[in-house]
C-alpha cells in the first residue's frame, strides 16, 4: 500500500483535479481513500423522530487511489512513490524520482 493515512496527496484526476488535502482514511480492500475536505458529496437524512426535520449532510466521499498522488513538498509536486531495504533490512517508502525517503 504506496499511500497511508495522514499522508498529504494531491488530487490528479476529478473534479477536485489539483487540490491537496490530508487522507482521513485507507480502505484496503476496496482500494480507495477518503481524503479531508475534498471530493463532497450531500445526502439527504430524514427526520429519527415524529416531527424532527430533515437534513442535508456534506461528507467526503472516498476515491480510487489510482486519482491520487504522494505531494512532495521537496519537489512541490506530486511523487511516484516505491519501496526499497534500509539497511536494517527494514521496507521504506522512497521517492521514484530521486530514491529520496517520503
Amino acid at each position: 500500500m504506496k499511500i497511508k493515512k495522514n499522508d498529504t496527496v494531491v488530487i490528479i484526476a476529478g473534479k477536485d483535479k489539483g487540490k491537496k488535502g490530508k487522507v482521513v482514511q485507507v480502505l484496503r480492500d476496496a482500494e480507495r481513500v477518503v481524503v479531508e475536505g475534498l471530493n463532497i458529496r450531500k445526502k439527504n437524512v430524514r427526520g429519527k423522530r415524529q416531527g424532527e426535520k430533515g437534513q442535508v449532510i456534506s461528507y467526503s466521499a472516498s476515491m480510487h487511489m489510482s486519482n491520487v498522488m504522494v505531494w512532495s513538498s521537496k519537489h512541490t509536486k506530486g511523487i511516484r512513490v516505491g519501496f526499497e531495504k534500509d539497511a536494517q533490512g527494514k521496507k521504506i517508502r522512497i521517492s521514484k524520482k530521486d530514491g529520496s525517503p517520503v
